[in-house]
């Protein structure tokens, strides 16, 4: 699979200044995009977050029908022994869910931090965005609006920091177009989802020392 060498992108303050620049790994950051690891990765991601709490009632778990509805013989209507039979209208429900469905599925390792760098690379250059450091003083979410725009990522963004602090978790609470995470949370939808990647310098290199 091709991959660049390296990669050199600008490193921002949180005003949106550039104070340098950062190699990025190749290995990591530059490889040619594997769409069925993504598209496997996505599907499993999907696939377990599925609560599978749907329930029906099966027919001795609907109410009422105790009593034979009419005689055996003579009515001239079809025999019935209870009003809670599935082909009643109300009656119990053949082959429903029960509510202890298993949608999980799995996805090996290595086809796993495939995808990762995968979704990555599509990021990078355009849509990756590193920060010298993103630390807050107060729990402001005004402050952390103020950095997106600065940053030219006030739209659907994935924000990635090494370790969450109170400031920062307070901060972005109300802001429904970014979600933080920390880099051993990153997952390949989140990656695919946002239209930019803000990521902290400690936070790339520790993604790097994971799937080099």
């Amino acid at each position: 699979m091709a991959e660049k060498k390296s990669l050199s992108v600008k490193v921002l303050n949180m005003s949106g200044e550039e104070v340098g620049k950062v190699s990025l790994a190749g290995s990591v950051f530059g490889i040619e995009p594997h769409k069925q690891a993504m598209f496997n990765a996505v599907q499993v991601e999907q696939a377990n977050s599925r609560q599978a709490t749907a329930k029906t009632k099966v027919r001795h778990e609907v109410s009422g029908g105790g009593k034979k509805p009419w005689r055996q013989k003579g009515t001239g209507r079809a025999r019935a022994g209870s009003s809670r039979s599935p082909v009643w209208v109300g009656g119990g429900t053949v082959f429903g869910p029960v509510g202890n469905q298993n949608f999980t599925i799995s996805q090996n390792k290595k086809e796993h931090e495939l995808a990762l760098r995968s979704a990555l690379s599509l990021k990078t250059p355009k849509d990756l965005i590193v920060v010298d450091a993103i630390k807050f003083e107060g729990k402001k979410t005004k402050e952390f609006v103020k950095m997106l725009a600065a940053l030219k990522a006030d739209c659907k963004s994935l924000v990635v920091v090494k370790e969450f602090d109170e400031n920062l978790l307070a901060s972005v609470r109300n802001v429904n177009y970014a979600k933080v995470v920390t880099t051993d949370n990153v997952s390949v939808y989140d990656l695919l989802n946002a239209d930019k990647l803000v990521a902290s310098e400690d936070a790339i290199k520790a993604i790097e020392e994971a799937l080099k």
